[in-house]
């Protein structure tokens, strides 16, 4: 391979990573002109468009993305193998881009970020949204670092590391109708739910499990984060499954009943997950190995040290 075209790699490995001209000549230190004038050859000598515009963002052609899968990799792999040894916590610049729910926020973002002043002060940490199907997508195109949330497939891209296992209880108004007994299945599929859906599906784990058992719930709201759930539940009649973990937030189980599903769900595991081309960097695993400790020290710590309890009675 010639060296002009070793270089035209290197520039459509940066755009192919920003989906974005200007962001790409910032990436490079160089100007939106010379990046331009690169794309322009890159389309003659590989004889495709590559990109084409997208409103303000530009959208590569299959061409691009195939091409992108083959050389993606080994241009980190090469750019990781020159800069492997330059990355210094304390002298780092870096911004590391993790998705995750809100709830995931909550058990550790602060100390995440009282570790970066301490350790890290030039690091920048940015929370962004986690969906199932629209992160793993994230990770391939270079648009987050880290994920934080299910798997539900697994590829040759995806890198996974497990955290933790989590079931689900039940939450309502400490004064609905329903609350202070151990509720049948007519009256958990008769009840009004309210779920929390990441993608905007009213469809969750506990609806997988009815659909084993011929059964269906009601979902009659659906909300994308958990912060608002505690409210909703506390002025309206809706019933919510939430994972065990928040049941043990005091915060969130204020002037709620929580009990147990009328039924056994599997327990969901939850994991940490990144593309394969973070393997070996060094900045990656040092913000990854920092979260998944964070993780599981919460985890056990909210599992098993909780002053609020689980009010529930026993099947």
């Amino acid at each position: 391979m010639k060296t002009q075209e070793l270089q035209l790699l290197y520039i459509f490995d940066a755009i192919m990573t920003e989906r974005s001209v200007t962001r790409a000549a910032e990436r490079l230190s160089m100007t939106q002109p010379a990046v331009s004038n690169a794309i322009s050859r890159m389309r003659h000598v590989w004889n495709d468009p590559l990109f084409v515009r997208k409103g303000r963002n530009i959208e590569p052609t299959s061409y691009a993305r195939s091409l992108w899968d083959q050389v993606g990799g080994p241009m980190f792999a090469l750019t990781n193998a020159v800069h492997a040894t330059q990355f210094e916590p304390a002298d780092s610049r870096r911004k590391f881009r993790i998705a995750a729910t809100d709830v995931i926020v909550e058990l550790i973002w602060r100390q995440l970020i009282e570790l970066l002043e301490r350790e890290a002060p030039g690091i920048d940490l940015h929370a962004v949204p986690y969906t199932p199907e629209g992160t793993h997508d994230a990770l391939r195109e270079a648009h987050v670092d880290l994920a934080v949330g299910v798997l539900n497939h697994h590829d040759h891209s995806l890198r996974s590391s497990w955290l933790f296992d989590g079931g689900y209880a039940l939450a309502m108004r400490a004064d609905h109708p329903l609350a202070g007994k151990q509720i049948t299945m007519d009256e958990f599929l008769e009840a009004r739910h309210l779920l929390v859906s990441m993608s905007g599906d009213a469809h969750g784990f506990v609806d997988s499990y009815l659909d084993q058992k011929g059964k269906s719930r009601r979902i009659a709201a659906t909300v994308n984060h958990f912060s608002i759930v505690p409210e909703i539940l506390r002025e309206t009649n809706l019933i919510a499954s939430v994972p065990e973990m928040i049941s043990q937030d005091c915060g969130f189980v204020n002037g709620l009943w929580m009990g147990d599903l009328p039924f056994d769900v599997d327990p969901t595991s939850l994991y940490l997950v990144w593309h394969a081309r973070h393997d070996r960097d060094p900045g990656v695993i040092w913000i990854r190995d920092h979260i998944e400790r964070l993780l599981q020290e919460r985890w056990h710590d909210v599992m098993t040290n909780s002053p609020c309890g689980r009010q529930s009675s026993t099947r």
